[in-house]
């Protein structure tokens, strides 16, 4: 199965569920934020410290695709999460309201 159909699939089956994160979502979710707390550290004194050579410049590429694919699984937790919280509570997602938001669509503090 292509990483696109099972994409897929599992939006399907989030769609249908409709329910709120599990406890292991959060967890991971939570462990995914630590790992990318100590990416960002390993990049940043790989970029000061480390000779200049091109294994180094290999492993930080590596580390920032690894960063790059935790920051997108953490994106996409969040927007469930926000998508949950909207319904549970019955109006939009804050996404839908604009950054830094005060006030909903009619004027309602949010």
């Amino acid at each position: 199965m292509s990483a696109e159909m099972a994409r897929k699939v599992l939006q399907i089956i989030d769609d249908a569920a409709g329910q709120q994160p599990s406890g292991i979502e959060f967890e991971l979710a939570y462990q995914a934020r630590v790992a990318i707390d100590r990416i960002k550290f390993a990049i940043e004194h790989i970029e000061r410290f480390a000779p200049r050579t091109p294994q180094m410049r290999e492993a930080t590429l590596q580390l920032l695709d690894a960063l790059t694919r935790l920051e997108s699984a953490d994106r996409k937790f969040q927007r469930r999460l926000q998508a949950w919280s909207g319904c549970r509570n019955n109006h939009p997602p804050d996404e839908e309201l604009g950054v830094g938001a005060t006030h909903g669509p009619k004027g309602d503090p949010v």
